[in-house]
């Protein structure tokens, strides 16, 4: 196998991930078997993926749209260098976002509810 990186936790255990690239797109080639050890942790490699969560359900829990429920789904890619980036599918960057109501309920009704009194 190709392209393998060890990340260790902040617990202290490891996970080996398959398909990690260079900057340059490059797939990293393991030697011996052993996989190439990442300079992040795992964590510290996803913390930029959170930050993007976390904006992302700030603009889709807005007032306005007051969901019920927010759903994100990224595409995330490990690199050598840059740790976690959202990956590209078929569009330019792997963003699913699904908001739903619950029956009955019509976006802003609570917000408005909650200004009239």
């Amino acid at each position: 196998m190709d392209g393998l990186m060890q990340f260790t936790t902040e617990s202290g255990g490891a996970v080996v991930v398959e398909g990690v690239e260079d900057e340059s797109g490059a797939r990293l080639v393991s030697r011996g078997g052993a996989p190439a050890r990442a300079t992040r942790t795992f964590e510290g490699s996803l913390e930029g993926v959170r930050a993007a969560a976390e904006s992302a359900l700030r603009v889709f829990r807005d007032v306005s749209l007051a969901p019920d429920a927010v759903e994100l789904e990224f595409g995330v890619k490990l690199t050598a260098e840059a740790g976690a980036v959202i990956a590209k599918g078929a569009a330019e960057g792997h963003l699913v976002v699904k908001l739903s109501w619950a029956p009955g309920t019509t976006p802003g009704t609570d917000a408005e509810a909650a200004d009239r009194r």
